[in-house]
Parts: structure tokens; sequence; C-alpha cells
């Protein structure tokens, strides 16, 4: 678990702290997105958890100890640490890249190996194929993937996610967004997430932080968010559409009624979102979808779920 507890930065020269008396708890297993416009202070608030940055005040506790009180570089290679254009070693293959937490913690050859080889497989690069390449043959997607491989393979607890995706085209970020969420929760990391995409802060977070000049305006799940923004502030960041981002947060399967007679149109799976579903609809000119394993998916049950002021 992650708790920061008043931590403040004051910056020397600057007029107000740029990280202002702010409060987050980020539960162990669960990812915490922090968002908001630029100089909010959400990369200063990330950088002060691996102490990058040191905070002027307050405390940042992880597993209930003060990091403060920790060797700063053991505390650094005990997470992960992914950054926009994930910042690997460009004399380094792939491979290499991948063990450079391992091999810092004096892991044996074979097993730094076998964990490089494994960490590859789990983000979708084929080892024989991608070990021994220089990270510039590579797609920007394909780097990303390294930089999240290199990250786990140590296998910290916590993960520091700093604009992961900023330099990815949005068609490939997208599927990164779901992949790596899919790996994060499966691996039950802890994740603090610094974006500036509010579509990436609700497909990625358990709970999504909103920041304003160094505070906290609210701090919520990305449901919630959505339905019941706090201010004029919240509610013009996270955008006019926020009914339709709704849609992305549920699967056809969580809402799809059985015992209906079977509609027209595609089938679609389970694991469908709500929004991808509408779209079917809309461009078919059908009011209800079957799912693949028998039930329907109708207009009427995504129209409860949109509503601003459902659950």
């Amino acid at each position: 678990m992650i708790r920061l507890e008043a931590v403040t930065k004051l910056f020397p020269g600057s007029a107000r702290p740029a990280v202002d008396g702010i409060d987050i708890e980020v539960p162990e297993g669960r990812t915490c997105v922090l968002i908001g416009p630029s100089g909010c202070g959400k990369t200063t608030t990330l950088r002060m958890v691996n102490r990058l940055v040191e905070p002027s005040s307050g405390r940042i506790l992880l597993g209930g100890r003060d990091v403060t009180h920790v060797d700063p570089v053991w505390l650094r290679r005990g997470m992960g640490y992914v950054i926009q254009g994930t910042g690997l070693f460009p004399h380094l293959s792939v491979g290499d890249n991948v063990a450079t937490v391992p091999r810092l913690l004096r892991w044996d050859a074979a097993r730094v190996a076998a964990r490089t080889d494994e960490m590859l497989a789990l983000v979708g690069l084929d080892p024989a194929t991608y070990r021994d390449r220089r990270p510039a043959s590579l797609s920007g997607g394909q780097r990303q993937r390294v930089g999240v491989a290199r990250a786990l393979a140590a296998d910290p607890p916590v993960l520091l996610m700093d604009e992961p995706f900023g330099a990815v085209d949005p068609v490939v970020r997208a599927r990164l967004q779901r992949e790596v969420a899919e790996i994060l929760r499966r691996l039950g990391k802890t994740v603090i997430l610094v974006t500036h995409d509010i579509d990436e802060a609700i497909r990625m977070g358990n709970t999504v932080a909103i920041m304003r000049e160094g505070r906290i305006v609210q701090h919520d799940t990305p449901n919630r968010l959505l339905a019941s923004p706090a201010d004029a502030f919240v509610a013009d960041f996270v955008g006019a559409n926020r009914a339709l981002r709704r849609l992305t947060l549920v699967t056809a399967g969580e809402v799809a009624a059985a015992g209906l007679p079977r509609p027209p149109g595609p089938e679609i799976g389970p694991e469908t979102s709500l929004q991808e579903a509408l779209s079917v609809m809309l461009a078919c000119g059908v009011d209800a979808l079957p799912l693949a394993d028998g039930r329907t998916l109708t207009l009427d049950a995504i129209r409860k779920v949109a509503a601003l002021d459902g659950p």
C-alpha cells in the first residue's frame, strides 16, 4: 500500500508549492491515476514516491514504512518505473535492457535469462525474435512494451508510470492501455500512473485523482468521477461527453439480459464495451445485439448505464 500524508513540495524560488498538502491512499494491487493540467503537480507527486524529488513536508509510506528512511538507490530498485519514451538504453539489446535491475540485484545468470524471456513473452514480444534486437529497430509500441517488461523484471510490488503511452500513436495506445492494465491487475501490482489523457485515466485506473494547482480536487472511481464531478472544473476536465465515456467502463456481459428473443445483427462477445456495442448498433440500425453466450444486449440497458445520475 502507498500512502501520502499532507505531502508538500515547495521548490526554491517558487511563490507557491508545486504540491500542496495532498493526501492519497493506494491500496495494494490497485491503480491510482493522477491527472490534471500542465503544472498541476502530478509528476512531482509521482517522483516524490521514489525520491527523485524530496518532499518538503509530510510523509510518504510504502507498506507502512516512511520512504525517507530507506536508501534511495535500494528504494528505486524495489520499484518499477516506466516513463514516456521508455528511457531504454540504446546501446543495449532488448534482453539486456529488460535484465538491468535483476543484474543490479545480483541475480544469477540463469535466473536473469529466464526472467527476461518470461517478461518479453508477458508483454507480447516473442523472446527469440526480439531478445537480441536493439531499441532503435523497434516500433514505438514495441519499445513501450520493452519498457514495461523492464519495469516488471525484478517483480517489484509497486510500479510508477509517468505518461507511459504518451509517445505512442492513438491506435496502438488504446490497445497497449488495455493490455498493460490487464497485466498489472493479473500480477496484483500497486500502481501510480500520471497522464494528461482522461480516456487513459478511466481505462487504467481503479481510482482517478484530478489535480489543480498542487491540490487534489477530486479522488474517486472513474464511474463516480464521470457521474458526479465535484465542481465545474472537474466537469469541464472530464468533458461534456462524459456520459459516453462511462460506456467504456462497462462490458456487454455485465448488463445483458437472458430470456429475450434473439435479435438480428452481428453477435458480440461479453467482453465488448458498451461504447463499442453502441457503435455497432448505430452502424447496423438495430436496438439490440445478440451475445455469444445467448443473452441479449439492448439499447435501453446502455441508456441506463450512460445516465449521469446512475450508480
